[in-house]
C-alpha cells in the first residue's frame, strides 16, 4: 500500500475523531501521529490533509452539500462525509494529484470503510464537483496557505506501491489508542452516542472504543 493511502485512511480516522470530539486539538494530533504514523514519509501528507480539512471545513461542506442532491451534511455517514472532505480538499488545493486519482482513491476507500453504497454516493458528488470545475473557478481558502508537499509524483501504475494499486492490508491498528483519543460523552464515560455514526470499520481494531 502507498504511502499516500496510508496517510488518506489515517487523515480520515482523525477527522472522524474531530467529529465526535471537538476538543481534539493539536496536542492529540501530535499524540495521533507518535501512535500511528511511526514513520515520518508519511506525515507530511497526512497534515496537510488533517490541517487543509480542518482549516477549511465550512467551504468543503457547503460545496459538498451543493452537489448532493439535498444531502444536508449533517445526514451523511461520518465515514463518507470525511472521505468525500479529503477529496475535495485533494482535488481543490493538491494540483499535483489528478482529480480521476482522488476520486478513485475516495471510492476505493469509501468501498473499504463505509457501507455497500458508499462507493457510488462518494463518486457521485464527487464526479459532478470535478465536472463543475472545468467550467467554474471553485476554490476555498485554505489553498494559499497550507504547506503542500512539492512535485509528487504521479503514481505509476506498473508500481506496487501506487496509489490505485489494490490493498489488501488494512492500517495496523494493534496499538490500543491512548485514553484522551475516545470521544466523551457528558457524563464522561468515553462510550460512543448510539445516535453518531459508527467509526471507520477496519478488518482489525477501530480507533473507536465500543
Amino acid at each position: 500500500m502507498g504511502n499516500r493511502r496510508k496517510s488518506r485512511e489515517l487523515a480520515i480516522q482523525a477527522l472522524f475523531f474531530m467529529d465526535l470530539n471537538d476538543r481534539f486539538a493539536e496536542e492529540k494530533l501530535s499524540l495521533f501521529c507518535e501512535n500511528f504514523l511511526p514513520s515520518a514519509q508519511l506525515r507530511p501528507f497526512f497534515l496537510n490533509l488533517v490541517r487543509g480539512v480542518s482549516s477549511a471545513r465550512v467551504e468543503i461542506d457547503a460545496l459538498i452539500e451543493r452537489f448532493s442532491s439535498n444531502w444536508k451534511i449533517s445526514r451523511m455517514s461520518g465515514v463518507d462525509r470525511n472521505i468525500m472532505r479529503v477529496a475535495v480538499f485533494e482535488m481543490l488545493c493538491c494540483k499535483d494529484i489528478p482529480c480521476k486519482v482522488s476520486i478513485n482513491e475516495a471510492i476505493d476507500l469509501g468501498k473499504k470503510f463505509g457501507t455497500e453504497e458508499s462507493g457510488a454516493f462518494v463518486n457521485g458528488i464527487l464526479d459532478s464537483i470535478r465536472l463543475a470545475m472545468e467550467t467554474e473557478d471553485l476554490s476555498i481558502p485554505v489553498g494559499e496557505n497550507c504547506e503542500f508537499i512539492p512535485d509528487m509524483p504521479e503514481p505509476d501504475l506498473s508500481d506496487p506501491d501506487s496509489d490505485l494499486e489494490g490493498d489488501e492490508d488494512a492500517p495496523d491498528f494493534s496499538v490500543e489508542p491512548e485514553p484522551e483519543f475516545y470521544p466523551r460523552d457528558e457524563d464522561g464515560s468515553g462510550q460512543q452516542s448510539e445516535s453518531r455514526s459508527p467509526a471507520p470499520k477496519t478488518p482489525r481494531r477501530t480507533l473507536i472504543r465500543q
